[in-house]
């Protein structure tokens, strides 16, 4: 009889995305436009960041951060995903798709940290104001954003580890567009207890605490806007928390509604929809958002443009 550890498969097959094959072609080009936007519009707002001095502030050290780590996020699934695409076998070796797993854990559970550290960061500037330079210290900042790489870096690893230890036999079909931690939990056939227990534990603390943190931020925030009501104030809150609570909702909203709030006929186009939502088009409308509606990232860019770039200063 076989280990209970030990795999027999070499590879799995990413079943991917419900996609008529008369329309392969017209999604492939969907999906590499939204791939390449994500790419450009997260790349160029981490230049405009490192050029433009008038950007180093605890603020722009957050985003810069966020839209890296959306960059590697998007890139741990798209380009796969493409490359399926074009797939009669769409198949991942063991190895590769544990490595997906674990880069996709990381850069999602960085998101989430990074965005309490921002909610942090604009509680501090609203009800804060006067002390906002000696509470959001270089020396903080840094801490916050090492901290965030440290806590990812390990709970992706346990996961990665627990996964290691279960025995695959003859399924080895995923009905997913990517390597997901549950997918391959539900296709071992050796005991899962220890995984499933680890996710739900480890779930709620890369998920649930955080947007209770951020939850908590606004609150008070909006607290202490209220304590003083007046057009200035909520322009204020708006301008400087606008762009960071549509992201939160994007990305929260999504990964609240497929694994906190699962509905009785939940089916797997559901999960995979929900699953494109935050793996795709969450990090590609980020930089949309920051742009738009922050100016002083049309500033730099104006600055850039102008080749009136400012020598560059630590944070």
């Amino acid at each position: 009889m076989m280990g209970r550890n030990q795999t027999i498969i070499s590879e799995f097959l990413l079943l991917g995305l419900p996609i008529q094959p008369e329309h392969q072609h017209l999604f492939y080009a969907l999906f590499l436009t939204m791939y390449l936007v994500t790419v450009l519009g997260n790349g160029l707002i981490t230049v405009l960041i490192r050029l433009d001095s008038h950007l180093h502030t605890p603020m722009y050290w957050f985003l810069t951060n966020l839209s890296f780590s959306d960059l590697c996020f998007s890139s741990v699934t798209m380009p796969e995903l493409l490359k399926n695409m074009q797939s009669q076998v769409p198949a991942i070796p063991y190895a590769g798709c544990l490595t997906q797993m674990y880069f996709f854990l990381f850069f999602a559970d960085l998101e989430s940290f990074l965005l309490v550290a921002m909610a942090y960061d604009r509680y501090v500037a609203i009800c804060f104001p006067l002390h906002y330079t000696s509470i959001m210290s270089p020396k903080l900042c840094v801490g916050l954003v090492v901290l965030s790489w440290v806590l990812t870096m390990s709970h992706a690893m346990v996961h990665t580890l627990l996964v290691t230890r279960l025995a695959f036999c003859e399924n080895n079909v995923i009905p997913h567009f990517f390597c997901d931690l549950s997918a391959l939990v539900k296709l071992a056939c050796s005991d899962t207890h220890v995984n499933e227990l680890v996710i739900f534990i480890m779930g709620g603390l890369v998920v649930v605490i955080p947007f209770l943190l951020i939850t908590v931020s606004y609150a008070r925030i909006i607290s202490s806007i209220l304590k003083v009501p007046s057009s200035r104030g909520i322009h204020k809150v708006l301008s400087t928390c606008g762009s960071h609570l549509s992201v939160v909702s994007l990305f929260y909203g999504t990964i609240i509604g497929l694994y906190l709030c699962p509905s009785a006929d939940n089916s797997t186009l559901k999960e995979t929809v929900m699953a494109m939502m935050y793996t795709v088009v969450t990090p590609m409308l980020n930089p949309f958002i920051y742009s738009l509606r922050n100016r002083d990232m049309k500033g730099a860019l104006g600055r850039i443009l102008s080749r009136k770039i400012p020598r560059k200063n630590s944070l």
